[in-house]
């Protein structure tokens, strides 16, 4: 049984690393995957959060080239994301777990609802930038960042350490709206910013919840989304969106009835 487990955690890490490069949102892959295999919701987040971190790596190494010509950018926004993350870590390790027994559903809608209309998001976000003189690669890295910005990018920030999932679509989101850029260069950003999110939870799980923290589901996971980050980086990008996002959509809704179950049977 532990051996088809850890076969199962793998593959969901698989999948969840080349979608997390691709679209965002691997999270709804590992995270339904987790909590049907019996892991407490919570230990599930801060497992599934250090094992992403592998997959974050080799998703910011593929697109490492986009990610140069706006390092002054990701200089600004990165350390928003950096204190972010840390209070999302902080409320989860420290709120009640009955808190994220209720929270979590919520987010989990919330999550599915932006996995939904990401293509709309995409297409709205694609015209504004296409319609912005920023969108010019070369210029883009010179653009000024309004307050509006930072401010999204911190709640994001707080979001994904909390609860980490589709983080990476509301970042792109916020983008299209804030950041001059084209959309490669958003996608670039967006690994980079999840990615330090990631870590910066990871840390302080490490640091103050080691006792949550299961070490194989890490590393499978770990493993899966290493090889996926690196396929959604090469070859991801010639796969289904819409086939990514019904996967997504399906185990995102196998999370949301299991944990609305466990409400009704624990009330």
């Amino acid at each position: 049984m532990d051996l088809w487990r850890d076969i199962i955690i793998f593959f969901a890490g698989l999948w969840a690393g080349t979608i997390n490069t691709i679209v965002g949102s691997g999270s709804l892959v590992t995270f339904p995957v987790l909590v049907a295999l019996g892991f407490a919701p919570v230990n599930a987040v801060v497992s599934n959060a250090m094992g992403l971190i592998a997959g974050g790596f080799s998703g910011a190494w593929g697109y490492r080239r986009e990610a140069a010509t706006v390092w002054r950018t990701m200089l600004k926004l990165v350390p928003v994301s950096l204190v972010g993350g840390l209070i999302g870590a902080y409320l989860l390790l420290h709120l009640p777990d009955t808190v994220f027994g209720y929270v979590a559903p919520v987010l989990i809608v919330l999550a599915l609802l932006l996995v939904i209309f990401q293509p709309r998001l995409s297409a709205w976000a694609k015209k504004r930038q296409a319609a912005s003189v920023g969108v010019n690669p070369a210029e883009a890295d010179k653009a000024q960042i309004g307050v509006g910005l930072y401010v999204m990018v911190f709640f994001i920030g707080i979001y994904g350490g909390y609860f980490t999932a589709a983080q990476g679509i509301l970042l792109m989101a916020v983008f299209g709206i804030f950041l001059h850029a084209s959309l490669q260069q958003s996608n670039a950003i967006k690994v980079i910013l999840s990615l330090v999110v990631n870590m910066v939870a990871a840390i302080s799980y490490l640091i103050f919840a080691p006792e949550r923290i299961h070490w194989p589901v890490v590393l499978m996971i770990a493993v899966g989304s290493l090889i996926g980050g690196f396929i959604g980086a090469k070859v991801g990008r010639k796969l289904s969106p819409g086939w990514l996002r019904t996967v997504i959509v399906v185990l995102g809704m196998v999370a949301l009835v299991n944990m609305v179950a466990k409400l009704f049977v624990g009330s």
